[in-house]
């Protein structure tokens, strides 16, 4: 059991890839915190990882909400003792060309994507400081990495979200926290669900592996990192894209 005692913090974890990871980590004895600003997917979500992990629960967590992102942490802090895992999974997109993308568009992402990933980390860090360790896991993505059409937006967020995984694994692994990023390919989620069938078959045929990836495959890749088997990882980048970009 990897992940026995620990308490791993989960934004976005009422569907997908979040989901996934919650109920991969529940496999592995953690207690789980499963964050999401969606309540009835949720509570769902909940049920089925506390038939694994019954020490584990729903909170409703907006992350571009300051307040309540530090008030959540406190809260947990008091209530456990300890934050060992921050997966820090949130995020949205907004398609579009870049010139018909809307400040709305940009914005939206922004606030979620970065602004969250920031709010989350900086409140569940100082805590991780002061008990001197733990591992943050942050959603990075292939469109980060090589950018995408149509995701001007969602492409920068994930850029930002590699920088500052590294910065944050120079300045916080002095303190004991390891701080990595996973950057999945294209997952067969409901995000990717809403793109043409064409495109889908088409990145399916450009994958060496054959298929797309599952959410399991992400969250596999997060375990690890979140484990100790990986105590010596800091500042990576793991793809997850089944060799799509190679």
């Amino acid at each position: 059991m990897r992940l026995q005692g620990k308490v791993a913090i989960i934004t976005g974890a009422a569907r997908g890839i979040g989901l996934a990871t919650a109920l991969r980590f529940a496999e592995e004895s953690a207690q789980v915190i499963l964050c999401d600003i969606d309540e009835r997917a949720g509570r769902s979500a909940e049920s089925a990882v506390r038939k694994i992990s019954p020490s584990s629960r729903f909170e409703r967590l907006d992350v571009t909400d300051r307040g309540s992102v530090e008030s959540l942490t406190r809260q947990l802090h008091d209530e456990c003792k300890h934050l060992d895992i921050l997966i820090n999974n949130a995020g949205v997109t907004a398609d579009a060309q870049f010139l018909k993308m809307t400040e709305d568009q940009w914005d939206r992402v922004m606030d979620v994507n970065l602004k969250g990933v920031f709010h989350c980390t900086q409140a569940v860090a100082a805590i991780m400081v002061d008990q001197g360790g733990g591992k943050i896991v942050n959603a990075a993505s292939m469109a980060g990495l090589y950018g995408n059409f149509g995701q001007t937006n969602y492409a920068a967020t994930k850029a930002g979200v590699i920088g500052m995984t590294r910065v944050w694994a120079r300045e916080l692994g002095r303190k004991g926290i390891c701080v990595n990023a996973v950057a999945p390919g294209f997952i067969d989620t409901e995000m990717t669900q809403k793109v043409p069938e064409k495109i889908r078959t088409m990145v399916v045929e450009k994958t060496p592996l054959g298929r797309m990836g599952s959410p399991r495959d992400v969250a596999s890749a997060y375990l690890f990192l979140a484990s100790n088997e990986s105590d010596f990882i800091n500042g990576a980048v793991i793809s997850v894209d089944g060799g799509l970009v190679i």
